[in-house]
């Protein structure tokens, strides 16, 4: 089993930043692709950003230019830089992963979400 924190929310002032982590832990996996989700009060969950295995990344229009995503394969961490953030900006992060416990099978797994709240 693959368990995922996220880490790093908080409040912080419209233009600052921010810098999210997720951690993952577990045996006998390999995490293919992770991204980055969010939920805003009364919102769907939207892809924020995402990144493969090999460093390939994508980001929703929302977010590019600002946000960086990137992963430590080590340490199985994923990090969300955000970067002059507005107040649309506020949600709840969700990690998400992709991951093979072998080699015939894959699931998706989800954090339990980290609050970012920008103020104006």
């Amino acid at each position: 089993q693959v368990q995922l924190v996220e880490s790093g929310g908080g409040l912080v002032q419209a233009g600052g930043s921010l810098r999210l982590s997720c951690a993952a832990s577990g045996s006998g996996f390999k995490i293919w692709s992770m991204g980055w989700y969010r939920q805003a009060p009364g919102k769907q969950r939207v892809l924020v950003a995402t990144i493969t295995n090999g460093g390939s990344t994508n980001y929703a229009d929302s977010v590019k230019g600002r946000f960086t995503i990137s992963r430590d394969n080590a340490k199985s961490t994923m990090y969300l830089q955000m970067g002059s953030l507005e107040p649309e900006d506020t949600a709840v992060y969700y990690c998400n992963a992709a991951a093979s416990l072998s080699p015939y099978t894959e699931y998706n797994y989800w954090g339990q979400g980290t609050q970012v709240t920008v103020s104006s």
